[in-house]
């Protein structure tokens, strides 16, 4: 039987060499609060903006609610709005943030590598058995041990949105013999018998998860009614450790036609963040 217990707190003004031992002993950290709330409100604003109508901001609860169809990762709906998201200057530069960065650093003991794939999710209801499997981004990433994912709450998500979770202490098994699987990603990695105890909580907007490459994590399925659950995140890692090319491209430009990086600057203002990643010392 599947248990659930609420996630293990850590602040941000910890002492690095805490943050990075509880890192180690859980698999993740997970920040309340850590974003400002008005940073998460104009981005969610702006991918809203992108979806072609297909979800709105509630003016009651300012949660992103579904005004159209059904739709998942790789569905044509998702295709048709995922490049326009992608453009975003400002949902690439989020991560890039001095606050971000220096969170990061604290974790992981000096300089960062932050990876230029940033990701979107939009979880809409309507499509049980569709949400994200058990997985390890250190396969799907073709990552070592320093990487990491950092996952951040643009709005309030409860039990019933489709909640992110991680089994603890799962790092420390290594990587997992993967067999497909239905759902975002289509493969899942193995989960052990004993591994029956999932840290889980509802999130605030601006609450930052930080993950071990190796930790096993999956998306709970969004069961409500109309609200969509919408979060960003990205991969970080030591400066100079290994990073595999895919890794440099767009979140899913191998699959979407047109969705590279020329399609992605056209639009932005500043040329900082462009192809920043092309003098990293270690790529393979």
């Amino acid at each position: 039987m599947q248990r659930r217990q609420p996630f293990v707190f850590s602040r941000a003004d910890e002492c690095p060499t805490v943050l990075r031992a509880r890192l180690q002993q859980w698999g993740y950290l997970f920040f309340r609060g850590y974003v400002p709330g008005d940073t998460c409100d104009t981005l969610l604003a702006e991918l809203v903006a992108q979806t072609e109508g297909q979800v709105a901001l509630d003016g009651a609860s300012g949660l992103p609610r579904l005004t159209g169809q059904p739709f998942v990762e790789s569905d044509p709906d998702w295709d048709r709005i995922y490049p326009r998201v992608q453009a975003l200057e400002s949902f690439h530069g989020f991560f890039h943030s001095a606050s971000m960065l220096e969170l990061m650093q604290r974790v992981a003991g000096g300089e960062v590598f932050l990876y230029p794939m940033k990701m979107a999710r939009i979880s809409t209801p309507g499509k049980v058995g569709h949400e994200t499997p058990p997985h390890q981004d250190a396969y799907s990433h073709h990552a070592g041990p320093t990487m990491a994912g950092i996952w951040v709450a643009l709005h309030d998500v409860h039990e019933t949105m489709g909640r992110i979770m991680v089994l603890p202490g799962s790092h420390r098994q290594g990587v997992r013999r993967v067999f497909s699987a239905s759902g975002v990603g289509g493969v899942q990695c193995e989960v052990f018998p004993h591994e029956t105890t999932w840290h889980v909580a509802d999130c605030s907007r601006g609450d930052v998860l930080i993950f071990h490459s190796a930790t096993v994590h999956k998306a709970e399925p969004n069961t409500t009614t109309d609200t969509v659950r919408m979060s960003v995140d990205t991969r970080f890692c030591d400066y100079g450790a290994p990073v595999f090319s895919t890794n440099l491209e767009p979140h899913h430009g191998w699959r979407i036609e047109g969705l590279d990086w020329e399609h992605i600057y056209r639009g932005w203002q500043s040329p900082r963040l462009q192809y920043y990643w092309r003098d990293y010392p270690n790529l393979f």
